[in-house]
């Protein structure tokens, strides 16, 4: 079977490797889809090279159906329509103990840390497997996890109903999270520099900020009556919009860090300490995001078909990370059966 590696200096190649049957307490997936997301992108640019053993088979954003079953594994059939919470955890670390599993301190995240989903054929531990309802389309449920991201980020921001979000970011997991924050009752405004993006997000109904060319902290001030927004997300990763995300929250406001800083950032200091604000940090997801996020799919409350630029073969891996790299496309699916016998 073929599948898409990544193998240093900025390069994914197609390989060929034999299928292997599943060992005990794991399943064999079928894999449709698998979506392609920043995550991907740092490890392509090097960024994870500390981490990633090469060539490393990437790719954790998945749908599919269980091919087959390892001795001990009950509750699944094959044919069963599933997606991964692609983290395995050891169990025994301080942060285990302590309950937050999904941030164990020698984390396993599949994909990453092990092989992933870029393979027509794949293995995981039983235990990863999340359920998907008969009938949803499996490119829309390749965005399940994603979706979980943003849960697990507006759930961490204790958002009430009737609170106002600023979102900084309008990229696929910003969106995801203007969306879900939308869906659990925030008034939500998104600031975005790329005009493209902004014109999608209008387009799904929320109000937009251009950071070139609005006084945002003037804005979200007259927004909220002068307070400042309750909770502020920083998806996009610039170091100018770490740097003023303190200016828009309000007393004792929440700012959740939810992009991968490669590099320490400058934050004001004086801000967090003036207003009393709260900096919490969001990463990856818990069992109940992926059952939320799942429904919110189901539904139809996320923009899936807005979301998903393309899907492309899994020969074309390369140039679909070349597009995300480029800034040209939301989120862009690797038909991963497509081609993988040839």
């Amino acid at each position: 079977m073929r599948s898409a590696a990544y193998v240093g200096d900025q390069r994914i190649a197609i390989q060929t490797s034999e299928p292997q049957d599943p060992a005990p307490g794991q399943v064999r997936l079928r894999v449709a889809y698998t979506g392609l997301c920043g995550t991907d992108l740092h490890i392509l640019h090097g960024a994870m090279d500390a981490r990633v053993e090469l060539p490393a088979v990437i790719g954790h954003e998945m749908s599919g159906t269980i091919d087959a079953l390892g001795d001990g594994v009950d509750g699944w059939s094959v044919g069963d329509p599933v997606t991964v919470m692609p983290l395995a955890w050891d169990g025994t670390c301080p942060a285990c103990l302590a309950g937050n599993e999904h941030i164990c301190q020698n984390l396993d995240f599949i994909g990453i840390d092990s092989p992933g989903s870029l393979q027509p054929l794949w293995n995981v531990p039983a235990s990863v497997l999340v359920a998907l309802p008969e009938g949803l389309s499996l490119t829309h449920a390749a965005l399940v996890e994603p979706v979980a991201v943003s849960v697990h980020d507006v759930r961490r921001s204790q958002l009430a109903p009737g609170e106002k979000a600023v979102v900084i970011g309008g990229g696929p997991i910003g969106v995801l999270i203007a969306t879900t924050a939308r869906e659990f009752g925030g008034d939500v405004v998104v600031v975005e520099i790329d005009p493209g993006r902004r014109q999608a997000v209008a387009d799904l109904g929320f109000t937009t900020l251009d950071p070139t060319a609005d006084d945002q902290v003037a804005w979200v001030e007259e927004w909220t009556g002068g307070a400042g927004a309750d909770v502020v997300f920083e998806v996009s990763g610039a170091a100018a919009a770490v740097l003023g995300a303190t200016a828009l929250c309000k007393v004792r406001g929440r700012l959740v860090v939810v992009a991968i800083h490669p590099e320490p950032r400058p934050i004001d200091l004086q801000r967090l300490f003036w207003r009393e604000l709260t900096i919490i940090g969001a990463r990856v997801y818990q069992r109940q995001d992926f059952e939320t996020a799942v429904d919110l799919v189901a539904r139809g409350v996320i923009p899936a078909d807005l979301l998903i630029t393309s899907v492309v073969p899994l020969d074309r891996t390369a140039d679909a990370f070349a597009e995300l790299g480029a800034g040209r496309a939301m989120k862009i699916l690797v038909d991963v059966q497509s081609g993988a016998d040839a």
